[in-house]
């Protein structure tokens, strides 16, 4: 009996130390290493526990205070940084599409880790002293209108390159209207003869014909054509000119050669009649 009493004292003392081990082990398991994060003019230092397949519990309480704080305020950034991306017109609109072509690359990734940390807050037994609740209701606030943001990426990204697209088509406007007159017009046009050398669709809808004699047609979206007569002309040159004439060359020029702005956005008016 004694010898079987003493065996089991020491199987005892084996598990013992056994567990004693493993939890030694996990105790002293390294936190997750740190992660630099940059976006725009903002930076934030975080720790991704769950990809480590760490506890954020076991974190030092000052250390993941300063890391979800820091999350936080980069995504608020973010968010207040962008708010002025559905008005071109704002000032500051070119520079908050470049923050949202930056983030829509790169934030997912920490907004899913910075999700993760929270969600493994809310286990911590700590979780409701200090600025934690604070901290766990702002950033799950702040996950919400970052992804709101970035849901909206594709169209304002795509509607800003057709922007940009259409800056780019109106400041060479000039330069092929120029190619075309030297290509298709003699170097003294005779008045009267309705010669079109060019035709342009504005960005409303309107549309112009030019004339190597200086006259043209226009015609407003949804309007009839009217024609205007070249200046400066003489009694003369005025009885050559003959405006049924242009507004027919108007009509008869090929729709597939007016020039129009990047991607169709300019309705296609249809050719006036004459």
């Amino acid at each position: 009996m004694a010898k079987w009493g003493a065996m089991k004292s020491l199987r005892r003392r084996v598990l013992l130390a056994a567990l004693g081990t493993a939890l030694s082990a996990c105790a002293s398991r390294p936190a997750p290493p740190v992660q630099h994060y940059t976006l725009g003019m903002s930076r934030a230092d975080y720790r991704d526990y769950g990809g480590a397949k760490s506890d954020p519990c076991d974190a030092e309480q000052r250390w993941l205070t300063d890391e979800l704080t820091a999350v936080n305020g980069l995504l608020a950034r973010f968010v207040n940084g962008t708010e002025q991306l559905s008005n071109p017109r704002a000032l500051e609109h070119a520079q908050q599409v470049e923050l949202l072509k930056e983030a829509q690359a790169s934030l997912p990734k920490v907004m899913d880790v910075h999700e993760g940390n929270l969600r493994g807050l809310a286990r911590c037994g700590f979780k409701d002293k200090g600025a934690f609740p604070e901290i766990s209701r702002r950033g799950q606030e702040l996950l919400k209108e970052a992804r709101a943001r970035l849901s909206e990426s594709d169209a304002v990204l795509a509607a800003a390159a057709v922007r940009a697209a259409q800056e780019k088509w109106k400041e060479e406007t000039p330069q092929r209207e120029s190619t075309a007159r030297g290509t298709w017009c003699t170097a003294n046009p005779k008045v009267g003869e309705a010669t079109v050398f060019y035709a342009r669709q504005g960005l409303s809808g309107d549309t112009t014909w030019h004339f190597c004699d200086g006259a043209r047609v226009e015609q407003r979206a949804g309007a009839e054509p009217t024609f205007v007569e070249p200046e400066d002309l003489n009694r003369r040159d005025r009885r050559k000119v003959q405006p049924p004439r242009y507004l027919e060359a108007a009509a008869n020029f090929p729709a597939e050669e007016i020039d129009r702005p990047p991607d169709g956005t300019a309705p296609k008016s249809a050719s006036p009649t004459p």
